[in-house]
């Protein structure tokens, strides 16, 4: 209850059965487009008859790479080089297109140090795509709102604004 008003609130995650494992032992793709550690988390609210439902997936980013665990604290990514990363990629943005329609891809990586290849790769394949129903943000999670500065969240929110609405 809200101000007053009951509704009802549900919020059901769903796992994929593809490529399930922990983490730096599963990352990346299959030959399949299917991503490492995919979930799809679905907010439903119910109020007065009415319904309205917003979906949210995450999952390892869609080319083939790894990260072996190692005496590191933080093994560095590996991008496979021996394989053509567009064919799985395109599987799995051809897939998600089918099941959610356009997608808007939030990527909160690191923007420098040992995660930088994966977001200009990601950036990359994603322009070479060339799908008008694929948009990417790149957003520096950990540079952006370190020492707890939640506020600058507010940055990619602004930037996400047009596509919410739409």
């Amino acid at each position: 209850s809200i101000n007053g008003k009951c509704f009802d609130w549900l919020l059901v995650s769903r796992r994929s059965c593809f490529r399930a494992g922990v983490r730096y032992y599963v990352r990346g793709i299959d030959s399949e487009g299917h991503a490492a550690n995919f979930v799809e988390t679905e907010q439903i609210v119910h109020y007065r008859g009415s319904k309205a439902s917003f979906v949210q997936t995450r999952g390892s980013i869609p080319f083939f790479w790894s990260q072996r665990p190692n005496l590191k604290y933080k093994p560095k990514p590996q991008i496979s080089k021996s394989v053509n990363h567009m064919d799985g990629f395109q599987r799995h943005f051809d897939s998600q297109i089918i099941s959610y329609g356009k997608q808007m891809i939030v990527n909160l990586v690191n923007q420098k140090g040992s995660e930088k290849p994966l977001e200009q790769t990601f950036a990359k394949m994603v322009n070479s795509m060339a799908n008008g129903m694929v948009r990417y943000i790149a957003f520096d999670f950990h540079k952006e709102c370190s020492r707890m500065r939640w506020d600058r969240l507010q940055i990619l929110m602004d930037q996400l604004t047009e596509q919410q609405d739409e």
